[in-house]
Formats: structure tokens, sequence, C-alpha cells
């Protein structure tokens, strides 16, 4: 791990923040600063956390939707138990999780997947426009009609064509960066409001 990636984290107030609340990354600031915006999450919401682990937005989820919610998060990498939370050890894009989801319905679909970094950045984008479809792929087959689904990507030339197809099935469909993202990363945040099944 580079000395001046260390460095970086620790100086970064959102890490330090994280470690001062007992929370399991900064990115549930995110989340917070996201549904803080746009309303995302409400209090008895069944929502679908994928690529959930280290548990981060899962944990900021399950506050928000209260004990008469519901959250389940999905990972190939297991982790330490949230209270209130179903775990399910599954790959995004395996054709068995939506099986083992069920029938009932989601109002909320997140995902901040990211690729493996590889370096090059343009292979980064096109992995990361990748994950977005394989999650928003789960969401046409588990998402409420007027629900919502929020993304991670990594803005790049691919973005565009991204936002047309997947806009195609939201009434709204908003791309932002919240404040808790770092300010030299190329990351963005999808929401799409409103789903439709008959256009998606």
């Amino acid at each position: 791990m580079p000395r001046r990636w260390v460095t970086e984290r620790h100086r970064d107030p959102y890490y330090r923040a994280a470690q001062r609340e007992g929370l399991r990354s900064r990115a549930a600031f995110k989340l917070g600063q996201l549904n803080e915006r746009f309303h995302l999450l409400r209090r008895g919401d069944r929502v679908l956390d994928l690529g959930a682990s280290p548990g981060g937005w899962s944990t900021v989820a399950r506050n928000l939707v209260g004990p008469e919610g519901q959250v389940v998060a999905v990972d190939m990498r297991s982790f330490e138990p949230i209270e209130g939370v179903m775990f399910l050890r599954g790959r995004v894009g395996d054709p068995a999780l939506l099986d083992r989801l069920g029938s009932e319905r989601f109002q909320v679909v997140l995902s901040d997947m990211s690729p493996t970094i590889s370096g090059n950045y343009s292979t980064d984008h096109a992995r990361s426009v990748d994950l977005v479809r394989s999650a928003f792929g789960v969401a046409q087959h588990v998402l409420e009609p007027g629900g919502t689904f929020v993304a991670k990507l990594f803005d790049g030339d691919l973005t565009g064509e991204l936002r047309k197809d997947l806009g195609e099935s939201f009434v709204r469909l908003s791309v932002t960066k919240p404040g808790a993202s770092r300010s030299q990363s190329s990351e963005v945040y999808l929401l799409g409001q409103g789903f439709s099944e008959e256009s998606g």
C-alpha cells in the first residue's frame, strides 16, 4: 500500500470521522448526503444493497428505513453481521441471485460497487460502466414501479450512452457527486427515480 495513499487517507476528514463515529467506511457519508438531497430512502422501505461489503451503506440504509423496513445486502465477501440486515453471499450478474432474492419487490436498489483498479483509466471506466449495467440488470427484475436506483460510476466517455439507456426506464435520471467523494476522483452517482417497467 503506497505510503502517500495512506497519508492522504488519514488526512481525509471523512475517513477520520468514520473512524471516530465507528462507521464501517467513509462511504457511509456519501449515501447519507445523497439521501439528504434526494430523499431516496424512507421508513418502511425494502432496500437491496449490491456489492455491500464492508457494510457502510447497509448500515445507513437500515437506520433510515427503521425496524419496519428491510435491507438485503449482497456481496461475494462476507462481513461482520449488521443487526436487521439480511446478508446473501452472491455475485451480481449471476442469474441464480434473482431466484434467491425471491418475488417480493424492493423500493430502492443501491450499488456502490467499484471495479478492481487497473491503473488504466479507460479500462477502469469501462469496467465501472459494466458494473452499473449489471446492477441495473438486477434492478429491472426486483425494483417496484416508481422505485429508485442508485449506482456509483467512474465518469468518462461512455457515460452519455449509459445515461441514455438507463434514462428510458426512469421518470428522472440525475448524475451527482456528493461532498464526501474525493474531489480528485472521477466518481459520480447515477440516481434513477420513478422506475417504469414498461419503458425499461
